[in-house]
């Protein structure tokens, strides 16, 4: 699909990948939505006609609803389902109110919004819906099991919805993002080191990132997979389980 023109809806796009997103959008031309939970004084240098803000709670259940009642939504020929939050450590020591709201926003909120955007894209002549979920939707580490959980989650809800809408006119494109250097990613180190070694895990920043996510766009690709040693580990994952859950133990202590 060609992103030149397009109306491009991007949740969580007020920082991060999301914002990087939302940059590369325009930089290719498309009209770009960002969806945020707190839009006042958000502004950036590169703002023209073409960038409209509005806001979006993806953990509230009913800021999603009263999202959709903006008329523009009609006009979005890509959902880009961004907006993530993190949970990490042991699970006894997670708070109960940190999974629920992870849970809300990484999954739920996203099948919420995209089963009400449906009908509206199934309108549109060309549409994809891009779900952003997670190398660890595939590599199931200690001290990510909610993470993990909601990860998975999005990773298998994507497959399904692919095949509902086969012979439509909606992809379906799976985002296995690896580690990107956000603020998001800088919360690992003290959520996860206090029982998990962290000290190899590679970055790409959210710039290089973006290019490649609008390139698997243009390709109309079903599955972005990660490159290097973190496309090895999904790899290993996927078709060796047992040794992989091996090989990450041996990095956990108790």
């Amino acid at each position: 699909m060609i992103v030149q023109d397009k109306c491009v809806l991007i949740t969580g796009s007020n920082r991060g990948i999301g914002l990087a997103f939302a940059k590369q959008a325009h930089r290719l031309g498309a009209r770009v939505i960002m969806a945020m939970r707190n839009t006042d004084g958000f502004t950036q240098d590169w703002f023209d006609e073409r960038v409209q803000l509005i806001e979006l709670d993806m953990g509230s259940s009913e800021s999603i609803e009263r999202f959709m009642q903006n008329s523009v939504l009609a006009e979005v020929d890509i959902l880009i389902n961004n907006a993530g939050q993190l949970t990490g450590g042991i699970l006894e020591d997670q708070k109960v109110t940190d999974i629920y709201s992870m849970f809300q926003v990484n999954l739920v909120g996203l099948i919420h919004l995209t089963k009400l955007m449906l009908p509206l894209l199934e309108q549109r002549p060309k549409a994809m819906i891009v779900n952003n979920s997670s190398v660890s939707g595939i590599m199931h580490l200690p001290c990510t099991t909610t993470y993990t959980a909601a990860k998975t989650g999005v990773v298998a809800f994507s497959s399904s919805l692919r095949q509902d809408l086969k012979g439509t006119n909606v992809k379906v494109l799976t985002l296995i993002t690896p580690g990107v250097k956000t603020r998001m990613f800088d919360e690992i180190a003290p959520k996860y080191s206090k029982h998990m070694d962290v000290s190899s895990l590679s970055t790409i920043s959210p710039e290089d990132y973006s290019v490649r996510v609008f390139k698997a766009i243009e390709k109309n690709q079903s599955v972005l997979l990660p490159t290097g040693a973190e496309r090895v580990g999904v790899f290993v994952a996927q078709h060796f389980p047992q040794l992989f859950e091996k090989l990450a133990s041996a990095r956990f202590k108790r």
